[in-house]
């Protein structure tokens, strides 16, 4: 995204804090692209005919975000963050609901390779979100930098900017959580068939 549209971005951001509801509409169009990236990352992760697909995953997360009202938001990430954080909610609300109505849940979540953390293994949503709000107790900073760089798709660096904190400390604590999450998860992993 152009720096342009980065301050227009923060602009709308600005207007729809300060109660302009048609800021969000404006806004929405311009980060449209990787609201529905984020989306398909999560969706990826679903098991086979999941109901939802991208498009309506990032609907459901806007409609969450109109009936909310304004939030405190001060940039483009910061604003993705919070969306990937709406998506989230909405898979573990579907799994949650999955789950009792089949015995087993048949729901599971293959985590990114790109984190390393249980390679070829197969990890429960409802049970991931549950590790990461036990982190979140433990540590809330660590929850969110998961949350945000493994559900929200963020850089090291956009991370960082999010939280107000460096990259360098990001990276410390993304280590951390890591291990962390590695080792509860493994409590819970069931190997795929």
């Amino acid at each position: 995204m152009s720096e342009s549209s980065s301050n227009v971005v923060t602009e709308l951001l600005g207007k729809w804090r300060a109660g302009d509801q048609e800021a969000l509409e404006a806004l929405v169009p311009l980060v449209y692209n990787e609201l529905r990236r984020i989306a398909h990352r999560y969706l990826l992760r679903e098991r086979p005919g999941h109901t939802l697909q991208s498009t309506a995953l990032v609907h459901e997360a806007y409609l969450r975000l109109r009936k909310q009202g304004p939030v405190d938001l001060e940039n483009r990430a910061h604003f993705l963050a919070i969306s990937a954080q709406l998506m989230r909610q909405i898979l573990v609300e579907y799994a949650r609901k999955r789950r009792a109505a089949k015995r087993d849940g048949g729901h599971r979540l293959i985590l990114d390779d790109a984190i390393n953390w249980l390679q070829g293994k197969s990890v429960d949503l409802v049970a991931l979100d549950d590790a990461l709000t036990e982190l979140a107790q433990l540590d809330l900073r660590q929850s969110r930098i998961v949350e945000l760089r493994f559900f929200g798709g963020l850089s090291i660096e956009e991370a960082g900017v999010v939280l107000g904190i460096s990259p360098s400390s990001v990276k410390r604590e993304w280590a951390t959580a890591r291990v962390w999450l590695h080792h509860e998860m493994g409590k819970t992993v069931k190997h795929d068939p």
